[in-house]
């Protein structure tokens, strides 16, 4: 029988990168053979050097930094006020071994209670590149305030503060829901835990 070969498991990075044309891809593929030639040259030699070659199971090199939420151009429309990050979390939500940051965001109005916005942010491998939003966990037209966000095994949490009623005034959300969030088969999928109204 032919050899098939294993399907690949879609990364958050397959996202950030999926409205590149040819020309971008052959550009970092010639790129990155620049940078594995020159690296193959300037590799001190063990025998010239005295020391012996650094073991495969060595130090790991240090994992890269996870996406600077303050870099990001966030798809939120504030109607020309500014935009306020209020949380953030770090950490690897796709198992490809670079972190990510989720950050709830919403417009700074100054007064009263914005709803949140939650984003999902990867790092573009380009240098100086910006931090880029790949998906969007809670859109700020469901009228939520996200609080207490953390990422713990891949998995990202929320408690949303909501209204039951359009007469609850928007300064005393009266539902609260445990939102969680896992990549799973190339999207996120949600899970909500619903409280009853006036719990909060």
């Amino acid at each position: 029988m032919p050899h098939r070969p294993a399907e690949l498991t879609p990364t958050l990075e397959t996202l950030a990168h999926n409205s590149a044309g040819p020309l971008h891809w052959l550009a970092t593929a010639t790129a990155m053979a620049a940078v594995i030639a020159a690296a193959g040259l300037v590799q001190p030699d063990a025998a010239a050097t005295g020391h012996p070659a650094a073991p495969a199971n060595g130090p790991r090199a240090p994992q890269a930094a996870a996406p600077d939420p303050a870099r990001v151009t966030y798809p939120l429309d504030c109607k020309g006020l500014p935009v306020a990050v209020t949380a953030t979390a770090q950490g690897d939500l796709d198992g490809d071994g670079r972190p990510e940051t989720v950050a709830a965001v919403r417009c700074d109005a100054g007064s009263g209670t914005p709803p949140h916005a939650i984003y999902v942010l990867v790092q573009d491998k380009t240098p100086g590149a910006a931090p880029r939003v790949v998906a969007t966990l809670l859109e700020a037209g469901k009228r939520q305030t996200a609080t207490d966000l953390t990422i713990r095994d891949g998995i990202v949490t929320a408690s949303l503060l909501g209204y039951s009623s359009p007469e609850v005034p928007r300064y005393s959300p009266d539902v609260k829901q445990l939102a969680k969030w896992r990549w799973s088969g190339g999207k996120f999928r949600q899970e909500l835990t619903n409280s009853d109204p006036k719990s909060v």
